[in-house]
């Protein structure tokens, strides 16, 4: 398909620095059956447990992201490192703002005793970091990196303490994300006890969002982009779990589109969810038949993007399309820190 076909404007104003207080307090755009004829509603998260069934299932990412953001100098030269996926116990492969100066065997001087070694030049400017040391790399990013806000907000103003919380989900654990999973975002205790109320369960996967999600579609046909990889888990337990529900007729609701992909990866053509540890490239666009998920909770999305596919073939591009419309034309709030849209097909 052509990516023009996934364009839109979106104002400047609607994008969201902060995220809303308290965070169940951002607005909810419910879109209640695909195609032209469903059903579209404004409401806001709070209103989540009546918008489900006793017996659905909603699952999290309980990815936790890491200050994968780097400062430093390679001899006079100003060096930006983004992190964005592991390859070794010491080694991250990682995206270099003025990569021209870099080259393989470098070392960067990333500040407060933290050292990196560049090698492996790959064909989209990015390198691998081999960190020096004893110490984990995690310790290392606490004391050097800063929190990576995506590009949008970081290009409007700096990452500050607020973002340190503000960018991490109440379901945050696992340690390894460069980006937050962040329909997440807008869950407090006080929601999740309600929805506890309400019947509908509660699950978690993890998958380690990587930088590249944020990495603009530059071909003109979506068969020739090449999807970025992530790693994610969906052990047995879980597994057996989401199958019960549907089994016993509820559904299956992704929160955020990295906890749908992995369980569409761990998906059979039977339905089955089954185990899953490992790489995800998966690309999700029109055409494609859903196998493990009945439903997305998401926020909203940037134009010519590949979640903003994703979202258009759980519900019809048509529909999206005129979705977004509403929300720019209702004020919603858009990208990370923004407002929130149930789909439900």
């Amino acid at each position: 398909m052509k990516v023009d076909l996934f364009d839109f404007e979106l104002p400047p104003e609607r994008i969201a620095l902060r995220p809303a207080e308290p965070r169940d307090a951002a607005r909810l755009l419910v879109l209640d059956g695909a195609g032209p004829d469903g059903a579209t509603r404004d409401l806001h998260v709070g209103d989540l447990p009546a918008q489900l069934r006793r017996g659905d299932m909603l699952v999290f990412n309980d990815t936790r992201v890491i200050p994968a953001q780097l400062e430093g100098l390679r001899g006079a030269a100003k060096i930006g490192a983004t992190l964005h996926k592991r390859e070794g116990p010491r080694r991250w492969r990682a995206f270099i703002r003025n990569a021209k100066r870099l080259h393989d065997g470098d070392a960067i001087d990333f500040g407060q005793g933290v050292m990196a070694t560049a090698s492996d030049r790959a064909e989209d400017g990015s390198f691998a970091l081999t960190f020096a040391g004893d110490e984990p790399v995690e310790a290392l990013l606490e004391r050097a990196g800063r929190m990576p806000l995506p590009p949008y907000i970081a290009a409007r103003r700096q990452a500050d303490a607020r973002d340190a919380d503000d960018y991490q989900t109440m379901f945050a654990a696992e340690k390894g994300a460069v980006a937050a999973p962040t329909a997440a975002l807008h869950f407090t205790p006080a929601l999740t006890a309600a929805l506890a109320d309400a019947g509908i369960g509660q699950a978690t996967l993890t998958l380690h969002v990587g930088a590249g999600t944020f990495l603009p579609v530059k071909v003109d046909d979506t068969a020739e982009h090449r999807m970025h990889a992530e790693w994610g888990r969906i052990d047995a337990a879980t597994a057996d779990r989401l199958n019960a529900v549907r089994a016993a007729g509820g559904r299956v609701i992704a929160v955020g589109t990295t906890s749908l992909r992995l369980i569409e990866s761990a998906s059979g053509e039977d339905g089955m969810i089954r185990p899953f540890e490992g790489d995800t490239a998966i690309f999700i666009t029109p055409g494609y038949r859903f196998r493990g998920v009945d439903g997305l909770m998401t926020n909203f999305h940037l134009p010519r993007s590949t979640l903003f596919m994703l979202v258009s073939a759980l519900m019809g591009r048509e529909r999206m399309q005129a979705a977004y419309r509403h929300a720019i034309e209702n004020g919603y709030r858009f990208y990370s820190y923004g407002d929130s849209g149930l789909l439900l097909p």
